[in-house]
Formats: C-alpha cells, sequence, structure tokens
C-alpha cells in the first residue's frame, strides 16, 4: 500500500513509517440466500469510513450455504450478486468449497469467468498445506487469463485444522493471499474432545491456553507477514453485545483486526470493537498534525516524547479507520 493523502489535508509520513498493512473492512459479514444477500447489500452504505469505503464486506458462502443438489444455483447467485448494480462498493468475496472438494473447480470456473472483475477475494476454507493455495491461485490464474481478466484475486485463507496451524506462517508469506481466518469450531472438532465445547464460544475461546496460543500464533503468522488476521464467529447471536465484546478481546489482546458477522445486528459491534475509538484517533490525529508540522523530526506532545516509531502506529490507526486513504472513485 503506497502513500495517500490524508483526507484532513495533512501529507502521509515517508515511506518507510507509513502503515502497510491492506486496507480492508474490519466486518466479514457472511451470506448464504438471496434474501441475506440483498439484505448485506442494503447495510453496506450504513457503515462508512471517511473514504467513502465500507467498513463491512459481504461474503457469498458457497460452502455451507447450499443444501446439497443445489450448488449451482448459489453461484448463480453469486454471479448475478457480484455483477447487480446494487454492489455499489465492490467489496464482496466468495467462499468456496475447500480445495480437493468435488465442487472447487466449478466454484473457481463460474465465478471467475462470469464475475471474476467483481469479485473482491476468494475465502479458502479448511486450508491444510501451501501446495493446496498454490493449486487454487493456478487455477484462479487459468480463468482469469482465459476471461481476459489483467488482475490477481485476493485469496483469505479460512485455518481450521492443526497441519494448517503449522504451516501458518508459511501461508501468509504467499504473495497471493491477503488474510489468514481462524475458525475455531472446526479447529476444536479436529481435536477429538481435547478441548471442551464450552470452549467454542467466550470466555473459553480466550482463556483456554491452547486456544489462546492458537490465535496468537495465527495472529503473528499475519501480522509479521503484512496480512490481516481475521478472527472467528460469535455463536450468541441473541445478543449482539457479545460480538462487540469478543471484537474488542479479539483487536485488543490478539491483535485481530478483522471478524466475521454471522447476523445483521452483529455488524455494528463488530465494527465498533475492532476499530480504534474516538479518543485514540484524536489523539492520533494530533500527534500526526504536529509531526508534519516538525517534518516529522521527534516531537514532545502532552508531556510525551514521539518519534517514527510513534508515527508508524498513529498513521496505522488513522489508516484502519479510513482516514489516510484515497476517496472511493
Amino acid at each position: 500500500m503506497g502513500a495517500f493523502p490524508y483526507v484532513m489535508g495533512m501529507r502521509s509520513p515517508p515511506l518507510e513509517i507509513t502503515f502497510t498493512l491492506p486496507t480492508i473492512a474490519p466486518c466479514e459479514h457472511i451470506a448464504g440466500n438471496e434474501k441475506f444477500v440483498r439484505k448485506a447489500l442494503g447495510l453496506q452504505n450504513r457503515f462508512l469510513a471517511p473514504c467513502g469505503r465500507s467498513l463491512m464486506d459481504i461474503t457469498i458462502d458457497l460452502e455451507d450455504g447450499a443444501p446439497v443438489g443445489h450448488e449451482e444455483e448459489l453461484r448463480q447467485l453469486a454471479v448475478t450478486s457480484l455483477r447487480s448494480p446494487e454492489n455499489v462498493f465492490k467489496q464482496m468475496g466468495v467462499r468456496i468449497h475447500p480445495p480437493g472438494a468435488h465442487e472447487t473447480a466449478r466454484d473457481l470456473e463460474a465465478i471467475i469467468r462470469s464475475a471474476g472483475a467483481q469479485v473482491a477475494y476468494l475465502t479458502v476454507p479448511k486450508v491444510r498445506t501451501a501446495r493446496e493455495v498454490r493449486w487454487i491461485a493456478g487455477v484462479m490464474q487459468h480463468h482469469l487469463q482465459a476471461a481476459g481478466i489483467q488482475r490477481t484475486i485476493p485469496l483469505h485463507l479460512l485455518i481450521e485444522t492443526p497441519e494448517a496451524i503449522s504451516a501458518a506462517a508459511e501461508l501468509a508469506k504467499m504473495p497471493e493471499v491477503e488474510t489468514l481466518d481462524f475458525g475455531l469450531m472446526d479447529f476444536v472438532s479436529h481435536l477429538g474432545g481435547a478441548v471442551p465445547a464450552s470452549c467454542m464460544r467466550s470466555p473459553g475461546q480466550f482463556e483456554h491456553r491452547l486456544l489462546s496460543g492458537v490465535k496468537s500464533s495465527i495472529a503473528l503468522a499475519a501480522l509479521s507477514a503484512g496480512k490481516i488476521p481475521n478472527h472467528n464467529v460469535t455463536v450468541d447471536v441473541r445478543d449482539p453485545e457479545s460480538a462487540y465484546a469478543d471484537a474488542y478481546r479479539a483487536r485488543n489482546e490478539f491483535g485481530f483486526l478483522r471478524m466475521w458477522s454471522i447476523h445483521p445486528d452483529q455488524i455494528e459491534p463488530i465494527i465498533r470493537g475492532m476499530m480504534p475509538s474516538a479518543e485514540e484517533l484524536q489523539e492520533a490525529r494530533a500527534i500526526i498534525a504536529a509531526a508534519q508540522a516538525a517534518a516529522w523530526g521527534p516531537i514532545k506532545l502532552d508531556g510525551r516524547l514521539h518519534d517514527r516509531a510513534s508515527y508508524r502506529y498513529y498513521w496505522g490507526l488513522l489508516q484502519r479507520a479510513g482516514e489516510g486513504l484515497p476517496k472511493n472513485p
């Protein structure tokens, strides 16, 4: 990500101190049928960053969203939705079937050949090895070239198995990869009862030592490679504030910068929990403004010293809030 003008008139910092993680919405909302997709598209405009991008992405779920035997119908829904005029923000991705599944090759062909220019990303579930990701990337590029589309579609990898945990650092370094997503419930299921079912939700998901270590390793692998760690769902859809509490802990204790939503009522709480607070942003603006006035040299503000390490951090906060990015065209 390059150096962009700050929307309030500030120039961006020198490149060597500019935040470099991908620009991506803090909430990923999952939809599995036409009603939910249309409702989600109608919600995107409610959650806008200053740059004009929505703070929520929409993912159409081809893996778990279609009843058996109706996969082609859901693929067509995905294509129609991606190409629809309602897809104003172009922030819609598709979750395909796992590598090696019978439906995966058809998912890639159908989505890329018909809507490869519109799909924002592809989520790949149950990844185990880098070899599987290379196969997905290769098939993706084949269809992009066949369709005459000159781009690479970012891949979001769903980490759900012990094998994938071991390969997390290697997976994060792959150039096509944009996020590492944690699939908590599938991961716990793969452990054969070693971790209790209560740890598929809070507070156990954060406090069980094995799971807290896994979350930390995924987040560190992603961030170290300049990618985004994406947190698992909150299964309690009756209390939206539980999604806020999970998002807040995931961000502030484990370093996750994005989280899944499985119900419309969870979107706002997740964004609130994942985004910098008003107080954090006010402080960041003041520090960056003072740093710019000092030609990015060291400064003293409110009794504290700041230098380029501080500027990198606070500029990153502004970019996460969409304040250091260009306006949407």
